[in-house]
């Protein structure tokens, strides 16, 4: 009686232990939230900006973006906005907002992230970028703002 007693509290430890498990592993498993995969997205971007790749950056643009300015507007705009900035120095995630509507931009997936900034020449900046979801499924920067 004493070893049944023993296997049915082994099995019910074991089943227990089976079932946390498995609920672990579905949280590690969970899909990432719309924020994280554009943030993702976003850094890849912001990362060739950094490095003056801009005319790389207008290329990885959403398709809105694209339509909205050729390679060489943006390249110039970037170029006279960015170069009296100076080197990146820091970028610290300030906040990361998912939206269906923005103001003058068709309804869609949108998130609009805010970075506190600081260059070479300006100390203190707030960096927004807002990457939407495309018809392919991926996260594309829509907008790129420096305050």
């Amino acid at each position: 009686m004493t070893s049944r007693i023993v296997r049915n509290a082994a099995s019910l430890t074991s089943a227990v232990i089976l079932t946390l498990l498995l609920g672990i592993c579905a949280l590690a498993q969970s899909p990432q939230k719309p924020e994280q995969l554009a943030q993702q997205s976003s850094d890849a971007w912001l990362a060739l900006v950094d490095s003056g790749k801009y005319a790389d950056s207008w290329q990885e643009a959403a398709q809105l973006f694209k339509s909205a300015m050729t390679k060489e507007q943006w390249q110039a705009a970037l170029g006279s906005a960015r170069t009296p900035l100076g080197k990146m120095l820091s970028r610290k995630l300030k906040s990361a907002q998912y939206t269906k509507t923005l103001p003058g931009a068709p309804d869609g997936e949108y998130v609009v992230i805010q970075y506190d900034s600081s260059f070479e020449h300006k100390q203190s900046a707030v960096e927004t970028i807002i990457p939407m979801l495309e018809k392919d499924g991926k996260w594309r920067v829509s907008g790129y703002f420096i305050k």
